[in-house]
This record gives C-alpha cells, sequence and structure tokens, in this order.
C-alpha cells in the first residue's frame, strides 16, 4: 500500500493536532533511528521585550523520510507569566517519539536535552517574569540592553555532563526523568505552539537545505531573530555540526503506536545520504523573501540576486525533469532490458545529485557574498555581541 505525499503530510499534520490539543503527549508515529545531534551556534538579538527564546530542534519529514532542522527563533509570550517548555525526541516501544512543546507558568520536562541559552536540561535559567514583566538573563541570552533595560546577569554552572545529544533514552541517548517539579509542572494550563510557531516549521520543512541528509547536521540557518525570518539580516549559520552525523544506511519506520489517529504503513526506505532518484523527486525552491537590511539600494540589490538565481534554477530543474522524461519514454519505446533501464535510472540518479548539490552551493555562496555587508551594517557592539550557545 502506498499513501501518495500530499495525503501523508496532511494525516500527519492531524495527527500531531489531535495529540497536542489534548495534553502534547508523544506524537504517535515512531522513528527507528535518533535525530542527529544539535549543532553549535550562537543567539541573534532578542528582537523586543516580551520575546522568549524557543531553542532550535530536528522534526522528521516523513514525505522525505529525513530529519530536518527548526531553527530557534525568539517568540512573543502567548500571555503574561508563561514560559516555553521545548519539545523533545524520546525512545519508547522500540522506536522515537516526539512530545511537542508547550506554552505554561513553569517550565517543565523537556528530556534533559541541552538545548543552551538557558536550557541545560532541566529547568530554565535564561529569565523569570516580575510584574507582568520579562525579565532577560544576559549571561545567557543575547539581549542589547540600549533596546531592552529589564535584564540581569547571573552565571549558570550545571553539573550535567556537557555534550550535543539531542534525544532522551535508547542507543547513546540522555539519561533523564522528571523531577517532582517538573511533574507539577505537567498538570498546569499548558497552551500549545502558537500560529507563528507553527508556521516556522513549516518554513523549515519547505526548505531542503535544513534536511539533514543535505546539511548533514550543519543547517546553513541555525536560528533566526524572529519566526519565518529566514532571510533577515541576523540569520544565525550554524558554525559546525554537534557531532558527525552517521545516519543508517537503510532503515524502516517502525510501526504506530496503538493509539495513532493516522497510522502510517511500514516500508523500507533509503538512508539520509541516498539522493532523489529523479529531478521529478526534488523540492520546489523556496521563492525569496525580501530582505530587510534597512537599506533600500542594499535591498533592491539582493533582492534582485536572488530572483535571478531562483529564475534560474527553477529553469536547470525544469530542463532535467524534460530530459529525463524523454529518457523514460525512449526505453519504453524501445522496451529497453532491465540492464539498459538500470543503467539509465543509475545515470539520472547521479544527474539529480549533482543538481541538488550546485544549487546548495550556489545558494550558499550567495548568501556568504550578502553577509559581510549585512554584518557592516548591524555590527553589534563590543559588549553586546552575540552568546555562543552554552551547555
Amino acid at each position: 500500500m502506498r499513501i501518495v505525499p500530499s495525503i501523508r503530510s496532511l494525516l500527519f499534520a492531524l495527527a500531531i493536532v489531535v495529540v497536542s490539543a489534548a495534553s502534547f503527549p508523544q506524537v504517535g508515529i515512531s522513528i527507528s533511528f535518533g535525530p542527529p545531534a544539535l549543532p553549535v551556534y550562537e543567539q541573534p538579538y532578542c528582537p523586543a521585550e516580551g520575546y522568549l527564546w524557543t531553542p532550535g530542534y530536528w522534526a522528521y519529514d516523513y514525505d522525505y523520510d529525513d530529519y530536518y532542522w527548526v531553527p530557534g527563533t525568539w517568540v512573543e509570550a502567548p500571555e503574561v507569566g508563561f514560559l516555553w517548555t521545548p519539545g523533545y525526541w524520546a525512545w519508547r516501544d522500540d522506536g522515537f517519539f516526539f512530545n511537542e512543546g508547550y506554552w505554561g507558568p513553569h517550565v517543565g520536562f523537556y528530556g534533559g536535552i541541552p538545548y543552551g541559552f538557558g536550557y541545560f536540561g532541566e529547568g530554565y535559567e535564561g529569565g523569570r517574569w516580575d510584574n507582568g514583566r520579562f525579565f532577560y538573563n544576559r549571561s545567557v541570552n543575547n539581549v542589547n540592553v540600549t533596546n531592552i533595560h529589564n535584564v540581569y546577569n547571573t552565571t549558570v554552572i550545571t553539573n550535567t555532563t556537557v555534550n550535543r545529544v539531542s534525544y532522551n533514552g535508547g542507543t547513546g541517548g540522555i539519561n533523564a526523568r522528571p523531577r517532582p517539579e517538573d511533574a507539577i509542572a505537567a498538570r498546569e494550563k499548558h497552551v500549545p505552539p502558537v500560529a507563528v510557531q507553527t508556521q516556522h516549521v513549516q518554513a523549515a520543512r519547505a526548505n531542503p537545505q535544513l534536511r539533514a541528509s543535505v546539511n548533514q547536521g550543519k543547517p546553513p540557518v541555525a536560528a533566526t531573530p524572529k519566526p519565518g525570518a529566514f532571510n533577515d539580516r541576523a540569520v544565525v549559520p550554524a558554525k559546525e555540526a554537534g557531532a558527525p552525523y552517521h545516519p543508517p544506511a537503510s532503515r524502516a519506520a517502525a510501526p504506530p503506536a496503538a493509539n495513532a489517529p493516522a497510522p502510517r504503513p511500514e516500508k523500507s526506505v533509503p538512508g539520509p545520504s541516498t539522493p532523489p532518484a529523479h529531478a521529478k523527486d526534488l523540492a520546489p525552491h523556496p521563492r525569496p523573501a525580501p530582505p530587510n537590511t534597512g537599506n533600500p539600494k542594499v535591498d533592491q540589490k539582493y533582492q534582485q540576486q536572488q530572483e535571478k538565481l531562483y529564475m534560474q534554477q527553477e529553469k536547470d530543474h525544469q530542463k532535467l525533469l524534460q530530459k529525463q522524461e524523454q529518457d523514460h519514454q525512449r526505453l519504453a519505446q524501445q522496451k529497453a532490458d532491465e540492464a539498459r533501464t538500470q543503467q539509465i535510472e543509475q545515470k539520472h540518479q547521479q544527474q539529480t545529485q549533482q543538481l541538488e548539490q550546485k544549487h546548495t552551493q550556489q545558494q550558499q555562496q550567495l548568501q556568504n557574498k550578502q553577509q559581510p555587508t549585512s554584518r557592516n551594517q548591524s555590527k553589534p557592539p563590543k559588549e553586546n555581541r552575540p552568546p555562543t550557545e552554552k551547555q
């Protein structure tokens, strides 16, 4: 049985909505291998008072059978007094399940995952609410005191082993269990991720460069100043992968849990290192959002460069797609044998991989070309330089 990608995506989205709407337990579909390590990256400036940091994490795309990075970002709290408890992956019943994050009066259990910037495995040391205002701990957060005055400095000392493992339990996972205060937080009023967070995840999922199979655990967009602002001048790339990424060469999705709203059939799938077989398997290129550096002339120049590259890549994609379709038609007309068919399929896979690598390199080159000007325009004062993620 085969479920087409659009239907599979819809069913998975419904599964998340139904489960999250109750009490944010584990999503009822498991993965047989764990996510990559957390990448090393810096935190962009807090954009305004009342925004709280939500750490980046690896999500899973069932259409591509691949993990993808959801960049860390600043999000405005939905209610005064609410804090963000990050989601996390955990091993259970022979598979990895994702526990959805939520807003609430206290930070609950998030698997002991060392997300950094105040989230060191348990609790939260990045700030606190006081008389309706959020005060930021500058020792772990990047806050410009010129714009935000409600800050304090408290050095955080943790006794946990420094690592960048991104899942709880299982082989090599973090061995952490909920504390009594975590159990109390779990029974409090919770609010699911707000709309801008959901849109942020969707934008990350649509970006091929954020897939683990493409970036090898080092995403080009590791953090953003606001949700969905992937083209903002303050976007932060990962400095390095948290650990070498070695996914299984061949794997199968574990069967869904008994209470899963929409079960996904088991099937054998290629590893993330296996490239798409045809040009038709490549995801559409996301159209670049207009840049906003504050300089209209620079913005216009950047936009022209982005649009030019976008149109050229679309042209390359369509050209290869037509060529491969013509090859398939000739094979059918000639009633080619298995050996000849396999030879053409291998050729198509190589062509598709080369095109994807070429486009990824072009995007990175354009980004590197634009970053120096952006950095010069937004260079922070020496005393307010972005802190590197702390464990």
